[in-house]
């Protein structure tokens, strides 16, 4: 089965199910500063997972675009990916256990034909704060049993497929998702395993269970049920709403359905591959090594031109997502490297992932230019690096007679510098680099570099709290007020909040004058005095446009159902409308709630882009 076969039959299922197919949200997430990239199918969601109403209705499927960072390093392993698609079903507050787990069933063994016996599941075992999980065990026993097969369960402290378990039990660690935060939408899921090779192997340890890590099952599915709501004090409290949300992992079940145990050997990845192994002279799975660096370069090739091509896309640089699309391009030059390529390959094999994704993914085709022309940069531009270490490395050579761990590292970090070209350069010169000295800095570097990120991003997934709400409703209030003091050519370019303060990019060509913010200031807390209310309608495009909403219409929110949500700041009836704008929410239910509002900098952040950085101070202070 081919991967655009899986695609369509995925989202053929459940829409003739009653589930609205909705577009793969921005890569680049909107509003929510805990995250640099959208994460999970789930993330542009979490709106409508906490109560909001969305267009589509309470019954949606898509499949996602995502990326992980925390898997770059884990890129090589056969499995995992940095970029990967998320095929995604959500109830919310509609069916619950009782239909996703038949539909989860008959999917995978009617339309993608399984072999049920291949098929072992996971749940949450319960403890102290939460139940077992037992309606589940009850819902899966009955499809394996339709099945023809007896669905034991495996005790929590001795699982082993061996003995003919089916269904197996684990701890919150294993089979419990959430809250994003400190609180929230929280509960147990259930996960599907496909056992890789049918029978127990010589390879495998005796005591085989689909979370032992062997290599053996590949998890292919995820059923999240959020039917409890996590307190402050740690207590976990029934829904009212209760979500279903599905997270299936697109590549795999590729792999699965093709009969491969390495998602770079399916239709995805296995034209780049044979181009790599052309360019290299190196054939892929005869060598470890070799197969690893093949790996790396077709996967955060593929991430690059997605992150790029994507409607927000980012240009590489040193902060947030630009250092990461930096560290994909460069991490495969590497590696190409590696593979014995010197010439120039990105662009050739970014041409191939947009020829591939094009038709799922239209952004790409269209912003083909873009992809090429960020590439063919960072590519002269790693290049000129290069050549700087190359200088500085016999500086340090020169000086000290040598090059330590260290040393190589200050090159890795300063200049992007290999280690392998520096141990190729040391080797040369009849020495050795102490690696295990150039680890130890490495992961110093990742320590600090994880304790920033820890702190910049301490929120959790999609904060929704009252301080970021009151933040997010205040980048309306000043998106009008901007479009009333500098023009109607005012359009927002990004925005970013945390709970302390919002951060607004928009076209200007110049800089502010000091009367401007005086005036955008004036306007905004002019419209919180007046207590406005604050509500949503929803709508279809030309009905938005006659209403004189506007905002990103051709985005994520553009084809959710043939709605948009728009946010209405004002009385319709006094004719105090002061903003119209397409936006998914959250929002106050009045300007009020906002407090008053404060410009604290305005400056340059590209050509023709200005920034506005600004705060709230709440109901509660004048």
């Amino acid at each position: 089965m081919r991967s655009t076969e899986l695609r369509s039959k995925f989202l053929t299922f459940f829409s003739g199910r009653g589930h609205t197919v909705i577009p793969s949200a921005s890569l680049i997430p909107e509003n929510d500063p805990t995250v640099l990239f959208t994460t999970a199918g789930m993330h542009p969601l979490v709106p409508y997972l906490l109560g909001e109403s969305h267009p589509g209705g309470k019954r949606l499927t898509n499949v996602q675009k995502c990326i992980r960072t925390q898997d770059i390093e884990d890129v090589g392993d056969r499995r995992h990916t940095t970029f990967f698609e998320m095929m995604g079903i959500w109830s919310l507050g509609d069916y619950f256990k009782e239909s996703i787990i038949p539909w989860t069933f008959e999917f995978f063994t009617k339309e993608l034909t399984f072999d049920p016996k291949r098929l072992y599941v996971t749940v949450f075992q319960g403890d102290d704060s939460a139940p077992q999980d037992v309606e589940s065990i009850g819902f899966w026993k009955k499809e394996f049993e339709k099945a023809g097969l007896v669905a034991t369960l495996a005790m929590a402290e001795n699982p082993n497929v061996e003995d003919g378990h089916r269904i197996f039990q684990y701890p919150k660690a294993k089979n419990w998702w959430g809250p994003a935060g400190l609180t929230g939408p929280c509960g147990p899921d259930t996960e599907v395993f496909y056992d890789t090779c049918r029978a127990h192997s010589a390879k495998f340890g005796p005591a085989c269970h689909p979370n032992c890590d062997c290599g053996r099952f590949v998890e292919i599915g995820n059923d999240v049920f959020m039917e409890f709501n996590k307190t402050a004090d740690g207590a976990f409290v029934p829904l009212k709403q209760k979500n279903v949300d599905v997270g299936w992992g697109f590549e795999r079940l590729v792999a699965a359905t093709q009969g491969k145990t390495s998602v770079f050997e399916t239709d995805l990845f296995a034209s780049v591959i044979a181009s790599l192994e052309t360019q290299s002279g190196k054939k892929y799975g005869a060598d470890e090594t070799v197969s690893k660096s093949m790996e790396v370069v077709a996967d955060h090739v593929r991430a690059a031109t997605l992150v790029l091509g994507d409607p927000r896309g980012v240009s590489p640089s040193n902060v947030d997502q630009g250092y990461i699309v930096r560290r994909f391009i460069r991490r495969a030059i590497r590696h190409g490297r590696l593979l014995g390529i010197s010439t120039s390959f990105l662009v050739p094999i970014a041409e191939q992932f947009i020829a591939l994704m094009g038709e799922p993914y239209p952004e790409l085709v269209q912003n083909r230019d873009r992809i090429v022309t960020e590439l063919k940069r960072e590519e002269e531009k790693f290049g000129r690096s290069i050549e700087k270490g190359l200088k500085e490395f016999d500086k340090l050579f020169a000086k000290k007679q040598g090059i330590s761990g260290e040393d190589a590292f200050l090159l890795y970090s300063t200049y992007g510098f290999p280690l392998e070209l520096s141990e190729e350069l040391a080797r040369d010169k009849g020495q050795k680099i102490d690696r295990a000295a150039f680890e130890s800095e490495f992961k110093k570097h990742q320590s600090l570099s994880r304790a920033g990120a820890e702190q910049k991003f301490a929120g959790g997934l999609a904060d929704h709290s009252a301080e970021t709400t009151r933040l997010h409703t205040a980048t309306h209030l000043l998106h009008q007020a901007l479009r009333s003091v500098l023009g109607a050519h005012v359009a927002q370019k990004g925005s970013n909040i945390t709970s302390e303060r919002l951060r607004f990019d928009f076209s200007h060509p110049e800089k502010m004058t000091p009367d401007q913010l005086k005036a955008v200031e004036r306007i905004i807390n002019e419209q919180i005095k007046k207590d406005l209310p604050v509500h949503f309608e929803i709508l279809d495009l030309e009905q938005a446009k006659k209403r004189g909403a506007f905002g990103l219409f051709e985005d994520k929110y553009a084809q959710l159902g043939g709605k948009i949500k728009v946010y209405f700041v004002g009385d319709e009836n006094l004719g105090d409308y002061v903003s119209k704008e397409v936006c998914g929410g959250p929002h106050v239910a009045r300007t009020s709630e906002l407090g008053s509002f404060k410009i604290v900098k305005e400056e340059a952040v590209a050509a023709g882009i200005r920034r506005i950085k600004a705060t709230v101070t709440g109901p509660d202070k004048p």
